[in-house]
């Protein structure tokens, strides 16, 4: 499992000011709100960053880091990714997961024979879909249904499921 949780990308620099515009990644974009502090990961270093100002447009968040005041000091983190802690993670309901806890999990069916490894979590309006990467080749797409998703067992790193008809 991973210590650090994208909460979002930085897709431009906003006003003059030092802002910038973030794409969230995040199911609670009103998170930003409570947030004091994120990581912010430019490829070659993770600098920690603490928030000065966070507000709201369109689909994307507006932050405003503290120190950071010149349009030219942001600039270069274009594309760069915010992350937060898990100790700094919204809290998660009963049968709910962080998509990167997921990634990697061996698929299992109730039987106990090995279907594949989960690739890749896909957001879709009704419901999140697995895409499982079948152990005799090709996809399996499975979506997050509590009548397909039986049990996740982190300490197991697997993931039971049933799968319903014409999806196998």
């Amino acid at each position: 499992m991973s210590d650090l949780l994208q909460v979002g990308v930085i897709t431009a620099t906003h006003g003059l000011k030092g802002e910038v515009k973030v794409f969230p990644t995040t199911d609670d974009v009103k998170r930003f709100k409570k947030l004091k502090e994120c990581i912010l990961d430019t490829g070659k270093e993770q600098l920690t960053l603490e928030l000065e100002g966070c507000r709201f447009f369109k689909q994307f968040v507006i932050l405003k880091f503290k120190g950071i005041d010149n349009i030219n000091d942001v600039e270069k983190y274009k594309k760069c990714s915010l992350f937060v802690t898990r100790e700094h993670a919204v809290k998660l309901k009963k049968d709910e997961f962080f998509i990167t806890d997921l990634i990697n999990l061996t698929v299992k069916n109730e039987a106990g024979e090995e279907i594949g490894i989960i690739k890749e979590v896909l957001s879709t309006g009704a419901n999140d879909v697995y895409v499982i990467e079948k152990k005799e080749g090709g996809e399996l797409l499975l979506p997050a249904l509590k009548q397909c998703v039986k049990k996740v067992d982190f300490e197991e790193k697997c993931m039971i499921v049933q799968l319903m008809n014409g999806l196998e």
